[in-house]
């Protein structure tokens, strides 16, 4: 076992095992644990060591049916280990998703590890033009049960339920985060923003709300410390309109019937020109902004408003171009945005040949 700069335990807290420590909202949520007085260890699971300091190491895949071995004496496990690149084959993705989730709840289950958090995403609630804005979180689920990240989010929700009856003296929390920004975060909504031009249906507005990583991690530690059940929603106060996200951008957006702009998306995607499926593209079209009224009544407050984590998401993705979710050069991707949803297509496709032929 690896260790590093292990403090002393400081109080009989509980022992808080983290799954993708190593970056991103992990290893923000093991700093933030080390740091917290009410803890009594930091277990910080991943492949591969990461540089959070005041932790206990344990290098291990989450996938691992021997999981529960690196578990012994942990009484809370926060899960954090997801895949969510659009780029990520849609099998390999589901497989590390879904069995992960599997894996560490029955892992759990068999070290008598007594509460499992698991971060899944606000699309479950399904992006649609009829959503009331915003969606209490105890809304039904009416995301897409497809092959999109939705779909894996979905499954996972699904094993958080079924883990109730299938393992007595288990809870099992889940956490929806809205969209998430910060660095490293790359998603289907993140490259919606390097377009030139931003896509919008018409007839339909969305209402943008984000969930800076920062703000994840401050939550999680929240929902450790006060032992909060679940289902919790974390994102920025209210949502930003599209005008206000055309302000903040500076870019224009180009308006499309429904039919015709996910018509063609599907078609791409089924001909690999495409990451996503047609209905990844419902969430940067209509409306899925959530109260995140339990977390508010428990204290939290984000640190990042909606405008100033759309700011973050710009610098992050400043110099980079996509169109229809596949990056492109920036030249490819003026042009394919120049005449609106069927040119894009078109212009993406014809990009994906000539890098395909370059590779070649």
């Amino acid at each position: 076992m690896a260790t590093g700069k292990v403090r002393p335990r400081r109080s009989r807290g509980p022992v808080v095992a983290v799954t993708g420590a190593a970056g991103g909202a992990g290893r923000l949520l093991a700093a933030r644990l080390a740091g917290n007085a009410a803890v009594g260890k930091v277990v910080a699971v991943d492949d591969h060591r990461g540089d959070a300091e005041g932790v206990v190491w344990r290098v291990a895949d989450v996938r691992d049916p021997l999981l529960s071995s690196r578990l012994a004496d942990v009484d809370v496990i926060v899960h954090l280990d997801l895949v969510r690149s659009p780029d990520a084959d849609a099998r390999e993705r589901r497989t590390h998703n879904v069995r992960g989730a599997q894996t560490v709840v029955l892992a759990a289950a068999a070290a008598r590890v007594r509460r499992v958090v698991l971060v899944t995403s606000s699309m479950v609630y399904g992006a649609a033009a009829d959503n009331p804005v915003p969606l209490a979180e105890d809304a039904p689920l009416r995301a897409e049960a497809n092959e999109s990240i939705a779909g894996d989010y979905l499954e996972i929700e699904e094993l958080a339920v079924s883990a109730a009856a299938a393992h007595p003296g288990l809870d099992v929390t889940v956490v929806r985060p809205a969209a998430l920004v910060g660095p490293g975060i790359d998603t289907v909504v993140t490259r919606h923003f390097e377009a030139p031009r931003l896509l919008s249906v018409k007839g339909t507005a969305p209402g943008w709300q984000f969930c800076h990583v920062e703000d994840l991690a401050a939550a999680l530690e929240l929902v450790v410390a006060n032992e909060l059940t679940g289902p919790l929603a974390v994102g920025g106060d209210g949502w930003l309109a599209p005008e206000e996200v055309a302000e903040i951008t500076g870019k224009r957006s180009f308006e499309a019937p429904a039919a015709l702009t996910f018509g063609m998306a599907q078609r791409l995607h089924r001909l690999g020109m495409t990451p996503a499926p047609a209905t990844d593209l419902h969430y940067v079209a209509y409306p899925w902004v959530v109260d995140c009224a339990r977390l508010r009544a428990a204290g939290w407050k984000p640190a990042y408003d909606n405008a100033a984590a759309l700011r973050v998401m710009l610098a992050e993705s400043a110099g980079r171009h996509a169109v229809v979710g596949r990056r492109v050069g920036g030249k490819e991707a003026t042009m394919a945005t120049a005449a609106g949803a069927t040119v894009a297509a078109i212009g993406a496709a014809a990009a994906i040949r000539r890098a395909r032929r370059r590779r070649r």
